[in-house]
């Protein structure tokens, strides 16, 4: 099991949802100008919108790569306004390293089109329902690239 490493950003009314977004490319990005940086923002208004309707208050944006995975939630309301629980500091590692990907939180209802516009800029970034958790879609992408061999396996 990989580490992981959780960040909790302000939201609104502290910040609106296009400069909470801005805020996490920042973070994931490191401030470098990169390829990954440029994918992050071409999804800005999805992300934002996914980030107005309040979907990683409990279920985390993801962040995977080949080290560390990062959770990244947002507080709303007087949470923001307060920050006690907010932790936006940077992470002690490359959270887009080699391999990435990023899976956004969102809707059921608004899952369908999410999910269509992202493909349209990235296929590293994506959207899961927000009930069914990243756990869930890795456990999916690991059922379908491993198989057992049963007769080699009552072999031995």
């Amino acid at each position: 099991m990989s580490t992981v490493a959780s960040r909790t950003f302000r939201s609104n009314p502290h910040r609106d949802a296009a400069d909470t977004w801005n805020a996490i490319v920042e973070l994931l990005t490191q401030g470098k100008d990169s390829t990954a940086r440029k994918e992050l923002r071409a999804v800005a208004g999805i992300a934002s919108s996914i980030i107005a309707d309040q979907a990683p208050k409990n279920s985390p944006i993801v962040s995977t790569c080949d080290g560390p995975r990062a959770r990244i939630y947002c507080l709303y309301g007087e949470d923001a306004l307060d920050g006690a629980d907010a932790n936006e500091d940077a992470l002690g590692f490359e959270p887009l390293k080699g391999d990435w990907a990023v899976s956004l939180p969102c809707q059921k209802s608004d899952l369908s089109w999410v999910q269509a516009a992202l493909k349209k800029h990235s296929s590293r970034i994506t959207a899961r329902d927000q009930d069914s958790g990243i756990a869930v879609e890795q456990a999916a992408a690991n059922a379908q690239s491993m198989t057992l061999d049963v007769e080699g396996f009552l072999k031995l």
